[in-house]
């Protein structure tokens, strides 16, 4: 199994807009919400199809210099994607955030996600962040996260339930640096 992680340009990023729709699906079942009345995974009545959508979501490659969508690829598949944020995206005063991380069901278990993130990691140096869901729903990602940040760090990494933005309430909050590794 050959896994690849590359920066995602204009002209593939339909790919990530084919895959984004799964991922909202798969966080619908982490975070217990339906989809709105269009039949579209969004907090609000805003979008009433995916184009609409996908339109608001074209940021990721209108600034170069601060947000990074990575395509991950498994033999030749696209299995997944990684949005990477830097300031002035970042929620507290690290360099980059996990904004958003999917890999496809037939890729999960198989040691795909820890091999894509960590190859991020290793071409982003600096102070990150990412967050997640703290319910019950939601164990087998915090497990994942716990599990791979261990391996990378050798365990130097923390990890705090807080609130980094009052819409969201409490979130599991796990921050690292890999300035010198």
């Amino acid at each position: 199994m050959n896994v690849k992680v590359q920066l995602c340009g204009k002209e593939q990023k339909y790919i990530i807009n084919n895959l984004y729709p799964l991922y909202l699906h798969d966080l619908a079942g982490i975070r217990s919400v339906l989809p709105n009345k269009y039949g579209v995974f969004e907090d609000s009545d805003a979008y009433r199809t995916l184009q609409q959508q996908i339109m608001a979501f074209d940021i990721w490659w209108e600034k170069e210099d601060c947000l990074f969508p990575f395509l991950v690829w498994v033999d030749e598949v696209p299995a997944g994607f990684a949005l990477i944020a830097a300031p002035p995206y970042v929620d507290d005063d690290s360099d980059f955030l996990v904004n958003e991380f999917f890999i496809l069901r037939p890729f999960r278990g198989r040691g795909v996600a820890e091999e894509a993130i960590t190859t991020i990691f290793n071409r982003l140096k600096g102070k990150w962040l990412l967050y997640t869901f703290p319910t019950d729903n939601n164990l087998r990602t915090i497990k994942f996260w716990r599990k791979t940040l261990g391996r990378y760090t050798s365990d130097l990494f923390t990890e705090e339930d807080k609130a980094l933005r009052p819409e969201m309430g409490v979130e599991k909050v796990f921050n690292f640096s890999n300035l010198s590794s």
